[in-house]
């Protein structure tokens, strides 16, 4: 393929839709999809729970959208423990442990994880996962 080619389809995305997030998984990693909503409902699903996709797939549900969720902020490959810190768009900030989330299935909403004031919204969140130990 040269400069000028146009590439290749990564995924088919539905009207409305737009990827929030991705993630690189070692090939036989056991880890988690750590998902947030605008409205502070959160949770993890183990990575076996999805299928493997080729290029231009459709993809996979990952958590149930409603009223009190509403949509995704973004989704964070987790291989190991750490922290969760999450800002809101009015400035509120939280910092939580990993294992504070429960590990949920593909299709629930998930937990409350941050408590929202009246009018914000998650505006975004970063993962520090835990260092290794070695010795």
């Amino acid at each position: 393929m040269g400069r000028q080619a146009a590439g290749v389809r990564g995924m088919k995305l539905g009207k409305g839709d737009e990827i929030v997030g991705t993630g690189v998984v070692p090939k036989g990693a056991k880890g988690e999809l750590l998902v947030l909503s605008s409205t502070g409902y959160g949770k993890k699903t183990k990575l076996d729970e999805y299928k493997v996709q080729g290029r231009g797939g459709s993809g996979i549900k990952t958590m149930s959208i409603t009223a009190k969720t509403k949509q995704l902020v973004g989704a964070v490959v987790v291989l190991g423990g750490g922290e969760l810190v999450a800002m809101s768009k009015k400035s509120q900030t939280i910092r939580t442990g990993l294992d504070e989330i429960p590990t949920l299935s593909r299709a629930t909403q998930g937990v409350r994880v941050m408590k929202m004031r009246e009018g914000d919204s998650v505006a975004s969140f970063v993962v520090f996962e835990a260092e290794s130990q070695t010795d």
